[in-house]
């Protein structure tokens, strides 16, 4: 924040140009291309269509010139607009440079190209004009309002062109100002609409009738838009949220972004709001002021109904189906349809229309409930409508209850189906075909899914008569229907899962329930062993047993829709021919095809552009399945063709490269991985010397075995293996360049090899090898050759050593290589011997001239030769890095799947790339790499160890590129440092480096498209001389004197490029990071500033927009929105352009508003959404423009307006627990992705890297919503935004980007309650329900169980279990257990198994099954099975059981009372060990207090039920209950470092009880003290609702069961059964109760001063107690254990109290209750801590344990080697 001036000076003039002069024009800073000087040097403007576009916007011509301003030659029509309507100077700038790029960028892709390609053709404005002003058209048609676009669609000309620019100009200028309005789409519809209208007068010259003057808009002047428009709406936004109190007042009472846009879809906007614009209006009214416009068309009321009335349609096929089910089963056949042949059975289930219209009911009821505030005199018809459907459902509800009635009146006065009941039976089911009218018509919609397109988009009177009765007209959720092939896919998913749940839920679940209920019913005489209050029947009893069964009924069709969604996404995965590579070994069996592979899909073909029919189409598929199998041998090909295979080569070297920068391979990998040029002219393709090793050795022994074949037979079987053929055919042929190099031209030795090596060709040639030479000399030749390519590569060469061994190499080739022994005349004849007389006692003594040190490209090809002749092993250890290798694998893998062709560079769709940042990490400083925490950790010493390889892979490149000595790298090569650790963080660098690969992508792109054959073959060459001496096999220890830093600048393919490569990718790709505060931090100098200043620097095209706070007087602000480059030539932060806001922009959800802000600085045809903890890869970025063109694709009856892209989550390495997570969320962004997409077709937006059709998007309301707390969850809004207004998502899993994900519990819990509150406040939302009943029925299904559904169905398990013990509990403890037992009966016992059978079946396939079948197609089968084992080795599932205890807490709070926020999770390492008073704090509610009472729960069963005496028995039936209690209470500690540590748990208890007892001040914090969290833990009761608060009364009141079961168990009972038992009972907690205040008020009123007396009061209290206790047992019936016994009844009593106290809490907190209730409720918490506490002492005692529990924290490191326990225990080693 820069605080105390003004705005710094503008760089131009109010109209966005320069004042005066060349110097200034050339001075004025830019953002991408110089667009102000069309004649400056850069290399964008070289193109044709940037010229033209620049002069379509400078045809002002004749228009009426701007009043009060003094016009200019080179103003243009942008000028023009910002003059007449007050646009700031900056917007109009902004929006010059946008709108250029586009229409550039639309024409150079243009088809078929424009005849004149330095004018703007009409065609690609037109197309741009509809796109972007589509949303105006058909809210236009909505609200029956014409458009005030004044263009015909069939005329052409100059006017029309320039008409059509000013419109197009006038809606960017007006979206590009609007800020917060831009989440009001059809609020700037509606600004559009007027003021295209004044734009339509002035440009037909109309007069203004008040004035007589030409007529001038209605705002005008400088900033006018802002303040007249902007600002006053605006206004009215800040005040509503201000009245939310920072989001904790209800929704309903308060406005939010929706309501105001949803304001702009009646046409009362037109009468109330005016033009311009009526700041009168009631529409500036803010909440609680009179006549102010309220909630518009959906209320958000808190309550679990929500989930009904969104879904109603589901419940009412469930509810509906359990009802059929029971009156059938009640039969008891051996199957339904035997029942269903019994007409009482046919008319019973009949009664469902009953239910049904009582369904109905309850739905118009929840409506009137939750929609009566939106009643006014406006809105009367609404009203009207809800009471109509209220009579109706009541009226049908009463019809059918009459007309059954009278069918069974008539057959029991009949005695029998008579015609005259058979007659009310008709009656009946006509009146029933009366009520599914409505339901018939949505069937025969859903078949035909055009017709209700075409029903619901067409905007005719008819048709919204025809639909008012079903549905309030809204602007979205029309025309939802997919089409006949997509509907088909997922109505057939849907039926077989829904035939599949209802056979198990009638066979498995109810059927079996219907003998033992009939057996209790009949059940008499039971012996009650309380106080029974209802003795009429056993009707309580049968429904505590069915509730389970219901609820597993309710909730199981989650787990159907997991176990078929898992095996159509492994289906569709494999179609999609995923997991085809899975690591190198299966890479090395395709590499020779995988060349061809880059070359169709990475590299642009003009043919295949050009034909798009299915004869192209069928020649593509065959042409990839070639690929895929080699058929044909592709590879031939690219053997043939050298410009082909430079190609490849450069690409894929550049990858190994990137990789190689990231210090994922070492040196050596670099070279065992290249493909080297071919500079020793081989036959062959170079394969990388990974696919070559041991190829040599192989047929040598096979030309060894095959001694006497022919060279046909041994050469047929060396070329079996391709790179069998290409290792012999590149070892001869390097062989011979090796010794005709180190051989003296116009030597006798020179010319000796000369002839040797023509014998041999001429031997190959006539295929007389093998008679001519014998095999068995091979192995001795190729010994003396490794000895002689070891003496070359060494770093001192020994020049003697080398002449010998030339001489042994000679002698042995005359002597035992040939098969005829040749004479000396022969050999001297032949010229293989020197002549006589040469004078020299060694043959090769002076005639061996060895290149210098500096010869790096021969050095190089000796390495390589040498690693092909040696290699002995097979290197499936090459790469070693797993992160490399897992790379390599996905990459080419995904070459092979069907991948949409790839278009030239400069045809592709431009994009750009948007990261909000608000304060993260942008580098790791040497402070916070070098601190060690509490545990003696360090970031650095972490990541050393983590990443040992990559460590020493990052020293050795800086001992390559001139580090001398290791302690250089905290000075010199600090930088360096801080980069590597950053990059293996979740920081901004990170992030920032894996996007810059877009821009490095397309400049290599483009240099491929555009270069020429000989650009490439001459680029080839030059790359090949640009060696690096690498040292290694030994002999790196001596630095060589020619090694070269291997950087950006000397080794990569950008040493080739001409310039315009830079020119197209800044033409395509703009990345824009949103760093919100970044101008507060200049002003700070935080050196987060510095960071994002240096990351700009080192990064050309990064973008940076702010929000910048200006201090203008008496604490006024003023807001701008600024963007920011580092301008290379003037070595500075220069700023580019500065929008003035109408206020603080962050009014709702901090992100969103983030991410909006930034928008307007975007560029392209798409935009992707990067978050902080993302990274991606170059190999990926180079798919970027195949991945866009699926934007060109018709993905059903829509194209995609988002593309999903597949995630790697990269944090799962770091520990067992990072490696839970990421399998979860692994599964998720996949194959849960996938299904979504296909074929559900319900795949929304998570919040993940997908990619937006901007245009799109930036019409309707951007990339995500931002209402405070609604909206928690933005991201996935854009989804259900998205989907709502007519678009379509699809996912794609041949490019990936990575992403980090929390890797500590408490971390991984704060998402997972923030994940979950979202869900909670989305089951609330208007989108929510609108897709619940817009959608057709199958999808509804999709939608819901993949997304709130899941979170709903997880509760619902845990209710399960809540269930099920209170019903065995309330069974055992009333004695009905006792009488089924003593009665013979062993029903129960069958149904507690029936549940028992279930509930494990939930548990285990919730998470289990999606994780398993997705490693299965990416891994194999084998692998995922011993994965699968591994992780439940490590205890995952005691993981996954408390992550579920997370997510129901919060989504069942945040339901009930609100209270969802961001919770900021640090995205940081977590190795050191977390306190019990931390992990308490976070935990004891949702948890901890949940686990206590499940443990409670089972202790009394197992205690009073006579069926669990038996050990077995008893396991069986809570053995998963006990799993639950032991997880939440044991997960925080085991999956905390050292967390069974003997002397961390004692100085952690002390630490729990100081923060216990500790009261604290005015500023303590939560974490300080226990009333500070215990009071701010009880903060959603302060904001929740009546209702609310009811129902946590409703909830607690279930503690006081404990009491009234167990009482009557006491000895002091005597077995009586009267109430006064319980009464008494009462009594003696009140003395308890009085006791402990006593005690209290003694501690705080004596304590301190008076100890003596607080003494005496102790011991008067306990001599009473104990006086008590002696008259109690010596005169009554008391028994010792009822002491015990009683705690168990009094302890929950005493907790619903304090429960209930807290509810009441303003009604009690200013009495002198308030302080006991405080004082009993600390009592609890410690009480609660302690019983958490003694299993984490027991295990920290026994030895051993702690061992252990960091061998299964940290399982996967040690599999890598890795020193956790040095770790942990900081014995860094030296």
């Amino acid at each position: 924040m820069i605080v105390g001036h003004s705005p710094p000076p503008q760089p131009a003039s109010a109209d966005g140009h320069p004042t005066s002069g060349k110097k200034a024009t050339e001075e004025v800073p830019y953002n991408i291309i110089p667009i102000h000087n069309l004649l400056a040097d850069h290399p964008s403007l070289r193109y044709p269509e940037v010229r033209a576009a620049s002069a379509a916007l400078r045809a002002v011509g004749d228009l009426r010139k701007p009043p009060f301003v003094q016009w200019l030659p080179h103003m243009d029509l942008l000028d023009w607009l910002g003059h007449f309507f007050g646009f700031q100077a900056d917007n109009v700038r902004n929006q010059r440079e946008h709108l250029i790029l586009h229409l550039a960028n639309s024409q150079m892709r243009f088809q078929p190209p424009a005849d004149n390609i330095n004018s703007l053709d009409h065609s690609v404005l037109r197309r741009f004009r509809r796109r972007l002003l589509r949303n105006y058209t058909h809210w236009c048609s909505y609200l029956g309002r014409k458009s005030n676009v004044w263009i015909s669609e069939n005329r052409g000309g100059g006017d029309d062109l320039r008409r059509e620019l000013l419109y197009v100009v006038l809606y960017l200028l007006i979206w590009g100002e609007s800020a917060n309005l831009r989440f009001a789409p059809e609020c700037i519809c509606y600004i559009f609409h007027h003021m295209a209208m004044e734009l339509n007068k002035i440009l037909e010259d109309y007069i203004d009738e008040k004035t007589g003057h030409p007529f001038l808009p209605s705002i005008s002047g400088e900033n006018a838009y802002l303040n007249q428009v902007v600002k006053p709406i605006y206004e009215t936004i800040s005040k509503e949220v201000d009245n939310s109190n920072n989001g904790t007042a209800p929704h309903s009472a308060w406005r939010n972004y929706d309501d105001i846009n949803e304001y702009f879809w009646s046409r009362r906007c037109f009468d109330q709001l005016k033009w311009p614009i009526d700041v009168g209006s009631t529409f500036f009214a803010f909440s609680g002021q009179r006549r102010q416009v309220g909630k518009t068309a959906l209320v958000e009321q808190r309550s679990f109904w929500n989930l009904f009335r969104s879904f109603d349609r589901l419940w009412v096929m469930l509810i509906l189906f359990f009802q059929t089910a029971i009156i059938v089963a009640w039969e008891q056949t051996d199957y339904p349809w035997k029942a269903l042949r019994s007409q009482d059975v046919q008319v019973k289930v009949l009664s469902i229309f009953l239910t049904w219209s009582g369904l109905r009911f309850l739905q118009s009821l929840l409506n009137a409930v939750m929609l009566y505030s939106l009643i006014s005199r406006e809105t009367l018809w609404i009203g009207v409508r809800m009471a109509l459907k209220a009579v109706v459902a009541a009226g049908w509800m009463l019809v059918f209850g009459v007309y059954y009635s009278r069918i069974w009146l008539q057959r029991n006065y009949d005695g029998r189906w008579t015609p005259a009941a058979n007659q009310r039976i008709i009656t009946f089911l006509e009146g029933s075909l009366l009520f599914l009218v409505p339901e018939i018509l949505g069937i025969i919609l859903f078949v035909i899914p055009w017709v209700q397109n075409f029903i619901e988009q067409t905007n005719w009177r008819i048709f919204y008569l025809l639909t008012w009765w079903f549905q309030s007209r809204a602007f979205v959720g029309r025309g939802l229907s997919e089409g006949i092939i997509d509907s088909v896919k997922y109505t057939m998913f849907w039926i077989v899962v829904l035939a599949t749940k209802f056979s198990f839920s009638y066979f498995v679940q109810i059927k079996p329930m219907i003998s033992p209920t009939k057996t209790l019913l009949h059940l008499k005489d039971i012996s009650y062993k309380w106080h029974q209050i209802f003795h009429s029947s056993n009707g309580f009893a049968v429904g505590i047993l069915w509730f389970p069964v219901a609820l597993i009924y309710l909730m199981d069709l989650q787990i159907w829709y997991s176990i078929y969604s898992s095996l159509i996404g492994a289906a569709v995965g494999l179609f999609a021919h995923l997991g085809e590579i899975r690591n190198m070994q299966q890479l090395r069996l395709r590499f020779q095809f995988f060349a061809s592979a880059i070359q169709f899909n990475l590299m642009h073909e003009e043919q295949l552009q050009d034909e798009r029919g299915m004869r192209n189409k069928f020649r593509d598929a065959i042409h990839r399945l070639k690929l895929r199998y080699g058929l044909g041998r592709p590879y031939r090909k690219l053997e043939s063709d050298q410009v082909e295979a430079n190609k490849f080569a450069l690409i894929w070297n550049e990858i190994i490269m990137t990789f190689r920068e990231e210090d994922l391979i070492n040196d050596k990998e670099v070279e065992l991985l290249e493909l080297p040029q071919n500079t020793w002219n081989a036959r062959v393709i170079r394969w990388p010397c990974i696919l070559l090793c041991n190829q040599l050795l192989v047929a040598l022994g096979q030309a060894k075995e095959l001694v006497d074949a022919p060279d046909k037979w041994l050469w047929h079987k060396i070329s079996k293996n391709e790179y069998r053929r290409c290792a012999v055919l590149e070892a001869y042929d390097c062989v011979k360049q090796l010794l005709l190099a180190i051989i003296k031209k116009g030597t006798e030795e020179h010319s000796i090899a000369m002839a040797l090596f023509q014998e041999i060709d001429l031997s190959l040639q006539t295929k007389k090898f093998t008679k001519t030479y014998s095999m068995h000399a091979l192995p001795m030749i190729h010994v003396k050759l490794i000895t002689l390519l070891e003496l070359l590569i060494r770093p001192k060469k020994d020049l003697i050593k080398v002449v010998n061994t030339l001489q042994a190499l000679y002698e042995a080739v005359l002597r035992d290589f040939y098969t005829e022994k040749r004479s000396a005349e022969q050999l001297l004849e032949d010229g293989l011997a020197p002549r006589s007389g040469s004078g020299k006692s060694l043959l090769f003594e002076n005639a061996v001239e060895l290149p210098g040190n500096d010869s790096e490209i021969f050095y190089r090809q000796v390495r390589r030769l040498h690693t092909i002749v040696t290699s002995r092993d097979s290197m499936h250890d090459v790469p070693r890095n797993l992160e490399a290798r897992r790379r390599i694998a996905f990459f080419s893998n995904s070459l092979f799947m069907n991948i949409p062709h790839a278009p030239e560079v400069e045809k592709m769709l431009s994009f750009s790339v948007l990261t909000p940042y608000y304060n993260e990490e942008v580098l790791f400083s040497k402070e916070q790499l070098l601190t060690d925490n509490e545990d003696g950790i360090s970031i650095l010493f972490y990541l050393q160890t983590i990443y040992a390889d990559e460590w020493e892979n990052f020293m050795e490149r800086m001992r390559r590129e001139g580090m001398e000595n290791d302690k250089e790298i905290w000075t010199t090569r600090l930088r360096d440092l801080r980069l590597w650790a950053s990059y293996r963080g979740q920081t901004l660098a990170r992030t920032v480096r894996g996007m810059m690969y877009y821009y490095r992508a397309l400049e290599m792109l483009a240099f491929l498209d555009s270069a020429s054959e000989m650009d490439i073959r001459e680029g080839a060459k030059q790359l090949a001389s640009m060696g690096h001496n690498i040292g290694f096999d030994g002999f790196s220890s001596q630095k060589l004197p020619s090694s070269r830093d291997r950087s950006r600048s000397s080794s990569s393919v950008s040493m080739l490029y001409k310039g315009q490569e830079y020119g197209a990718a800044l033409m395509k790709y703009t990345y824009v990071v949103a760093c919100q505060t970044y101008g507060a931090q200049k002003g700070k100098e935080d050196p987060h500033a510095e960071e994002i200043l240096y990351l700009m620097k080192n990064n050309e095209v990064l973008r940076v927009a702010y929000v910048d706070e200006v201090l203008t007087g008496r604490d006024e602000k003023e807001y701008y929105s600024v963007l920011i480059k580092y301008d290379q030539q003037l070595d500075k932060e220069v700023e580019i352009y500065r929008l003035r806001l109408p206020g603080p922009p962050k009014l709702g959800e901090g992100k969103p508003e983030n991410q909006n802000h930034a928008l307007i600085f975007t560029r392209g045809d798409a935009v992707q959404t990067i978050d902080m903890n993302q990274e991606n890869y170059f190999e990926e970025a180079l798919k970027i423009r195949n991945l866009l063109e699926e934007f060109r694709s018709n993905y059903g009856l829509r194209k995609p307006t988002i593309l999903g892209v597949r995630e790697h989550i990269f944090t799962g390495s770091v520990s067992s627990l990072a490696w839970f997570m990421s399998a979860q969320e692994t599964s998720f962004v996949t194959m849960g992705q996938r299904v979504l997409a296909n074929p559900l077709k319900v795949r929304m937006h998570y919040g993940h890297s997908d990619v937006f059709d901007r245009f799109w998007f930036l019409t309707r309301g951007g990339i995500s919503k931002a209402s405070r707390v609604i909206n928690i969850s933005g991201d996935v809004f854009a989804g259900f935004n998205c989907t709502l207004r007519g678009g379509n998502v699809v996912h794609h899993e041949y490019i990936q980007v990575g992403k980090g994900r929390d890797v500590g519990l408490n971390q991984i819990s704060m998402f997972e309650a923030k994940v979950a509150s979202g869900n909670g406040e989305q089951v609330l939302s208007r989108d929510v329900y609108r897709l619940g009943h817009q959608l057709d029925f199958f999808r509804m299904l999709s939608f819901f169980y993949t997304t709130v559904g899941f979170y709903f169905n997880t509760m619902m398990v845990v209710l399960i279990v809540y269930a099920f013990l209170w019903a065995q509990l309330y069974l055992s403890l009333s004695g009905i257990e006792a009488n089924i037992v003593a009665s013979n009966s062993n029903n129960i016992k069958s149904l507690g198994t029936i549940l028992h059978q279930q509930f494990i079946f939930q548990l285990g396939l919730f998470t289990v099954l999606p994780m398993v079948v997705e490693n299965s197609i990416e891994h194999g089968f084998l692998n995922a099975i011993w994965d699968f084992i591994t992780m439940e080795l490590q205890l995952s599932s005691i993981f996954y059981a408390f992550n579920m205890g997370t997510r129901i807490h919060f989504f069942g709070r945040t339901i009930l009372h609100g209270g969802a926020k961001y919770r900021a999770t640090g995205r940081g390492f977590v190795v050191q060990h977390k306190s019990f008073s931390e992990n308490y704090r976070l935990y004891a509610r949702s948890h901890f207090v949940k686990a206590i009472e499940l443990g409670l729960i089972l202790t009394l069963y197992a205690g009073y039920s006579p069926v669990a005496k038996g050990t077995f028995v008893y396991i069986s039936l809570t053995v998963s209950s006990w799993f639950l209690v032991i997880s939440w209470i044991i997960a925080p500690f085991l999956f905390n470092p050292l967390g069974f540590d003997w002397l961390k748990t004692v100085d952690d208890f002390d630490d729990f009880l100081n923060w216990i007892w500790y009261r604290g001040g005015v500023f303590t914090r939560a974490d300080q003290s226990w009333e500070v969290w215990w009071r701010e833990e009880q903060g959603h009761l302060r904001t929740t609702g009546l209702w609310g608060l009811v129902m946590e009364v409703i909830l607690n009141l279930r503690f006081f069961f404990f009491q009234y079961g167990i009482v009557y168990k006491l000895g002091i009972a005597d077995g009586s059964n009267g109430f006064a038992v319980y009464l008494l009972s009462w009594i003696c907690i009140f003395v308890a109760i009085g006791i402990f205040a006593i005690v209290s008020y003694a501690r705080d009123k004596y304590a301190a001063k008076d100890h003596i007396f607080y003494r005496l009061v102790q011991f008067l209290v306990i001599v009473i107690v104990i006086l008590a206790l002696i008259v109690s047992l010596k005169f009554t019936n008391l028994q010792f254990v009822d002491l015990f016994t009683s705690l168990l009844a009094f302890v929950p009593t005493g907790w619903g109290l304090i429960s209930i106290a807290l509810v009441i809490r303003p009604c009690l907190q200013y009495a002198v209750l308030w302080k006991f209730v405080l004082s009993l409720a600390r009592l609890y918490d410690i009480v609660f801590g302690v019983i958490v506490m003694a299993p984490v002492a027991l295990l920290s005692w026994m030895p051993g344990f702690q061992a252990m529990q960091t061998r299964i924290l940290f399982n996967a490191a040690f599999s890598r080697g890795l020193r956790i326990f040095q770790i942990l225990s900081s014995k860094k080693s030296d």
